[in-house]
């Protein structure tokens, strides 16, 4: 998969992202290799061709226990799920990267399937600065809830989709968060249009809400100095003021543990 993105996505100075999709079908084949050498070893073990290691039997444990093999999550991305919404999530996620490999640039992205979403925005705003000729350091993202999802890309910035909010809900009515109904714990966010902005300065009547890789809400910051689980802020407007939703504890998540 990486050598057909590589040949139909080259490096390109004015597209950045031809360099985020190369970099995931890396990520994304190194996982995908991982797990199939496993499961090969694992069979030939159950087969009596090999010698049973610890690391097999600790894998085996996992699987009868429906949960993801160590082996398999330190070469993945962050995620709670159980082995089988694992897997089907895994699948959903190579899905997205070829049907981006076969279609092209999508007017929308399924952020939650980014093996590592921050190079995704990083290379968006590098798309805006090297076409506007300006300073990457002195833009930043504002942001458009859209009502529906956007047929074509839009001609600056990227639109998004995917993420949930926990602690509150949109209003589609009033376009503004809202508080949650009753009994439910998440709920889907509209699709968010990131648009680039020199000197961007934060509105009035916006919260400013994190936005998680997972529930659990904490992480590391890796060799490339950002964080393993937070992604980035997202201003969404509200009519209520900013600690009355920090004192919900309200973030936006990228998937969930089911």
């Amino acid at each position: 998969m990486a050598f057909i993105v590589t040949s139909r996505y080259p490096v390109q100075y004015e597209e950045s992202l031809n360099t985020v999709i190369i970099q995931e079908a890396i990520r994304y084949n190194k996982l995908l290799i991982v797990i199939k050498s496993s499961l090969n070893e694992l069979l030939k073990a159950l087969k009596g061709l090999v010698v049973m290691s610890e690391s097999l039997e600790k894998m085996t444990l996992s699987l009868f226990s429906n949960i993801v093999p160590t082996m398999w999550a330190s070469k993945a991305y962050p995620s709670l799920k159980p082995l089988a919404a694992w897997v089907t999530d895994l699948k959903a996620r190579v899905a997205f990267l070829n049907t981006w490999v076969d279609n092209g640039i999508p007017p929308v992205f399924w952020i939650s399937g980014f093996y590592f979403p921050q190079a995704f925005l990083t290379g968006t705003l590098q798309n805006f600065a090297r076409k506007y000729v300006v300073s990457i350091d002195g833009i930043s993202f504002s942001f458009k809830v859209l009502p529906t999802p956007p047929v074509k890309k839009p001609s600056d910035g990227c639109c998004i989709y995917g993420l949930f909010i926990e602690g509150a809900r949109w209003n589609y009515t009033k376009a503004i968060l809202d508080e949650s109904n009753p009994k439910e714990l998440y709920t889907d966010m509209p699709v968010v249009w990131l648009v680039p902005e020199e000197n961007h300065k934060r509105p009035d009547g916006v919260y400013e809400c994190p936005v998680y890789k997972t529930l659990t809400r904490a992480g590391t910051l890796s060799t490339t100095g950002h964080s393993t689980n937070y992604v980035l802020a997202i201003e969404v407007p509200s009519q209520k003021s900013e600690p009355h939703w920090i004192k919900r504890g309200v973030a936006l998540i990228c998937a969930l543990d089911y």
